[in-house]
């Protein structure tokens, strides 16, 4: 049970998918601020389905079958065949939240990709890839709120012109990304 909590935390703060493994950055980059909470679930909800049938598939099917070499053509589709299921199924659950206009970035999210394939690549059981999902979902959802928080901040202020838009955007992620840096000691292996 230890071990779960340590992966979730993990995936979450220390081996962030956005930070520290450059992948789901263009999301970051791309939402509006009105969905920010909205593409936080819908990631975290899309990241852990993938990355749960993800290992299922690969465990029961790739392996045996001896197909580790097709893992990124199966797990490429899985992960863009499961966006719309996935946003219809929030949009039921929350109508009140605007998932609507949220499948290129979900589409366009290495994160679920990336994290499909680590979970296969680890291969340490359906529970710890489970909790490695949602720590990975989570930390994405964090980091976007966080990103979000210091763009509104940025909004206002009296910035250089070189530096608005995408400048101060980049300069930002940085910040973020050595402000989670400081979490490196929180887990000893």
């Amino acid at each position: 049970m230890t071990e779960l909590v340590l992966t979730l935390i993990s995936a979450a703060l220390l081996n962030n998918f956005v930070l520290h493994w450059p992948l789901g950055v263009d999301p970051l980059l791309a939402g509006s601020r009105r969905q920010v909470h909205a593409l936080g679930l819908a990631t975290t909800c899309l990241m852990l389905v993938t990355g749960v049938i993800g290992y299922l598939i690969w465990h029961w099917l790739l392996v045996p079958l001896q197909l580790q070499a097709l893992h990124l053509f199966v797990f490429l589709p899985l992960s863009v065949l499961l966006i719309a299921p996935i946003l219809k199924l929030l949009t039921h659950a929350l109508p009140d939240w605007p998932f609507d206009g949220l499948w290129p970035l979900l589409l366009g999210n290495a994160g679920v990709l990336g994290l499909a394939l680590i979970n296969a690549q680890n291969d340490r059981g359906l529970l710890q890839a489970t909790a490695l999902s949602i720590g990975a979902g989570l930390g994405f959802w964090l980091v976007l709120s966080l990103f979000n928080d210091l763009r509104e901040r940025t909004a206002d202020n009296d910035i250089p012109l070189p530096f608005r838009g995408l400048p101060i955007d980049l300069i930002g992620a940085g910040l973020i990304a050595v402000t989670f840096l400081g979490f490196s000691g929180l887990i000893k292996t």
